[in-house]
């Protein structure tokens, strides 16, 4: 993990394998912040989605529980949504860096869909 210091909040960057561990140990809330059409073809299963473009950071749950992490297709989108829940005021948020891609090339399982039928499916 490689953390930042954004005034006196800490930007958490995490690696595909961090996010799946502490997922698997359900002790992060996994927020998905592409298109609803991203995430329909293919997705981390379990993960939540809220569009960046709908996204109000000082409307997002607290973190007592569980933490938050965004993940995007690259890694930009949901860094700009952690940056933007620092501003709203969190003091500790996360994304995951390299975004699904690194999910998808670190070999972690997903969901994606079967072109022959369209239906869903696990892969990986």
């Amino acid at each position: 993990m490689q953390t930042e210091t954004v005034g006196a909040a800490t930007l958490e960057t995490w690696t595909p394998e961090e996010v799946a561990r502490a997922f698997a140990a359900d002790e992060i809330v996994v927020i998905d912040v592409r298109t609803p059409q991203e995430y329909m073809f293919e997705h981390i299963e379990g993960a939540l989605l809220a569009p960046m473009a709908f996204i109000d950071a000082k409307k997002l749950p607290g973190q007592s529980d569980k933490r938050i992490l965004f993940h995007c297709g690259s890694g930009m989108r949901s860094e700009r949504v952690a940056r933007m829940a620092i501003e709203a005021g969190y003091d500790r948020i996360a994304h995951m860096g390299g975004g699904f891609g690194a999910w998808k090339a670190a070999q972690l399982p997903y969901i994606g869909t079967n072109m022959g039928t369209g239906a869903p499916q696990r892969v990986g």
